[in-house]
């Protein structure tokens, strides 16, 4: 999984080519869809169920940034339908969009199901 948003896209350009500042998160957070964003955002992001964005942490080893804890999630009181894609964003709410992409194998999560990304499992990459 690695596509990097439209903003991250304009900050590494930013960072790298400009004399421009560009501001480094300083949380990142896994969000999941039930349809794809894309570079631009969009996408639907699951909203039932008790659902709220998890807090994620990376290592980068050979050029691979993985996730160093595995963040969660239990739908309660309603599913979250089938679960298609991930993102990860530099806020619990809003905020901005920072890598997306599809997941593996689509997963349905029904009330009482719990999903988890266990460490290592997502991987951002630059091409």
């Amino acid at each position: 999984m690695s596509a990097l948003s439209d903003y991250s896209e304009n900050l590494l350009h930013d960072w790298l080519l400009t004399g421009d500042a560009a501001t480094r998160p300083t949380a990142w957070y896994v969000a999941l869809y039930t349809a794809a964003p894309n570079d631009a955002g969009g996408g639907t992001e699951v909203s039932a169920g008790g659902y709220a964005r998890q807090s994620v942490t990376f290592s980068v080893t050979n050029d691979v940034a993985s996730n160093s804890n595995a963040p969660q999630w239990t739908a309660s009181g309603a599913g979250y339908g089938t679960v298609t894609h991930m993102g990860i964003f530099d806020a619990v709410t809003s905020g901005n969009l920072l890598w997306h992409g599809a997941l593996d194998a689509s997963r349905v999560i029904a009330d009482g199901d719990t999903f988890l990304f266990s460490i290592g499992n997502i991987a951002l990459t630059l091409a």
